[in-house]
């Protein structure tokens, strides 16, 4: 059993992988054999990922907030505190904050056997995410 008592610094989400305001911090990654990687996502009002992918999978969890969440090729879907959304592994999509509030989820996934977590794609059209009303 190992116990963290010290976490890394929080870290501002890269303009290149981020839309707007968005801070990480991680919670868990844990050493090999293990590849869990776990991580608290808060973001700000419109703020966004950029289009990405993961090889094993996603599980995001909203501790707080309202926000949005898309496939690609599917529609805009409204998260809230509470929900938990599974995204397949190699999915295409993106998540964030409504326009109205800020949004917090825990992002979990498991790394690649080269240790990759995300393969990232382009930013989002801001278009994209007005057909939602609902968030």
């Amino acid at each position: 059993m190992h116990i963290t008592r010290n976490r890394p610094d929080t870290l501002r989400g890269p303009a290149e992988n981020f839309t707007g305001t968005v801070w990480l911090d991680e919670i868990a990654a844990p050493d090999a054999p293990s590849r869990l990687r776990m991580f608290t996502v808060h973001f700000a009002p419109g703020a966004r990922t950029a289009w990405h992918r993961h090889p094993h999978g996603q599980v995001l969890h909203v501790t707080e907030g309202e926000g949005l969440v898309q496939r690609e090729g599917g529609p805009v879907e409204p998260i809230r505190a509470g929900d938990t959304v599974w995204i397949e592994p190699g999915e295409s999509h993106w998540h964030g904050a409504g326009p109205r509030t800020f949004m917090t989820h825990l992002a979990v996934v498991e790394a690649a056997a080269d240790g990759t977590t995300t393969e990232w794609g382009d930013l989002v059209d801001t278009h994209d995410t007005h057909d939602c009303a609902a968030a």
